[in-house]
């Protein structure tokens, strides 16, 4: 062991690779069927999503590298994991092949908005609904997968497609 101590300015990004970490871990339980515990690990992913920002502005240590980071964690625990758990449950059964389109574009769209994120570089408000919100509500969505109509997720998936790309402000709560 060096005895290097860690540097203050990777702390936050502990918070972020755990938010991919979880993303991961959700994926790997929707191959496996575990579709609640999947959706369990997105909202864990949630949580370390809002930690790391936090962490990096009490610290002052916010970043570029972080930045990044976190937009390219947040894609797969937001975009591609919540998409693939909702096309597994319910849209592959009931849509098929449109299903798989409609979840694609979920994740397209996540993408899309994350990348606009971070090259305007608007500090009062978001442009289109977060991704973290989008993949999360999702994520809630499965855990009441037995109280809630099959159309519900299809229609939920695509507006929140849309809304992820659109050019409504929400602001920015919690900073």
């Amino acid at each position: 062991m060096s005895g290097k101590p860690i540097k203050m300015d990777m702390i936050p990004s502990f918070f972020t690779l755990g938010n991919l970490f979880f993303g991961f871990l959700s994926l790997l339980w929707t191959m496996n069927g575990g579709y609640k515990m999947a959706a369990g690990f997105i909202l864990l992913s949630v949580l370390m999503d809002s930690m790391d920002g936090k962490v990096a502005r009490k610290l002052s240590v916010s970043s570029d590298f972080g930045k990044e980071l976190d937009s390219l964690c947040d894609v797969v625990s937001f975009g591609v994991a919540p998409a693939i758990l909702t096309y597994q449950l319910v849209l592959a059964t009931h849509m098929g092949v449109w299903g798989m389109l409609l979840a694609a574009a979920f994740a397209l769209c996540g993408a899309v908005r994350l990348a606009r994120f971070n090259v305007l570089n608007i500090s009062t408000h978001f442009l289109g609904v977060p991704i973290t919100f989008a993949g999360g509500l999702m994520a809630l969505m499965v855990l009441f997968y037995r109280n809630l109509p099959w159309l519900v997720f299809p229609v939920a998936l695509a507006v929140l497609a849309v809304l992820m790309v659109s050019t409504f402000k929400v602001p920015k709560l919690g900073k």
